[in-house]
């Protein structure tokens, strides 16, 4: 009871508002205003306040949102610790016996192409590198495409 008649009062209030902005001959502005104002009214008519109020006053109903806040709370700090890292630690996956094992690189793609000792020592500044030979110009652009597995 308590509740329609203060809703009914804010509806009367905000129409009276609508009223004076419409006499300033802002209509649209005023027509806003009774559309907000209007709405308290409507909801009473309705039933919405009426469970409102039922669901505000009653202490079973703020139990259950209580009880729903700590499952929502308990799943949270689970997937936080999931996500850190902080719970029980996944064991590794033992390969089957028998079955090949995959390798995301070949084994021989990290070495370098220039061939074998090269970058231990350094070509002196007066001699100059000779020109490889007619069947290995392309050994560096090997090494980088079996590098990339191509």
């Amino acid at each position: 009871m308590l509740a329609e008649t203060i809703c009914s009062a804010a509806s009367v209030a905000g129409l009276g508002i609508a009223a004076l902005t419409a006499y300033r001959r802002r209509f649209l502005t005023a027509t806003r205003i009774a559309a907000y104002a209007l709405v308290p009214v409507g909801l009473v008519m309705t039933g919405v306040v009426q469970w409102a109020t039922e669901v505000v006053f009653k202490p079973a109903v703020w139990a259950g949102f209580g009880v729903l806040g700590l499952a929502w709370l308990l799943f949270a700090t689970t997937r936080v610790v999931e996500r850190r890292g902080l719970g029980k630690a996944a064991k590794p996956v033992k390969p089957v016996k028998g079955a090949p094992t995959r390798e995301a690189v070949a084994p021989a793609a990290s070495e370098p192409s220039l061939g074998a000792g090269t970058a231990a020592r350094p070509q002196s500044a007066g001699r100059q590198r000779p020109h490889a030979a007619a069947g290995d110009d392309f050994s560096d652009i090997e090494a980088i495409l079996k590098k990339h597995g191509i």
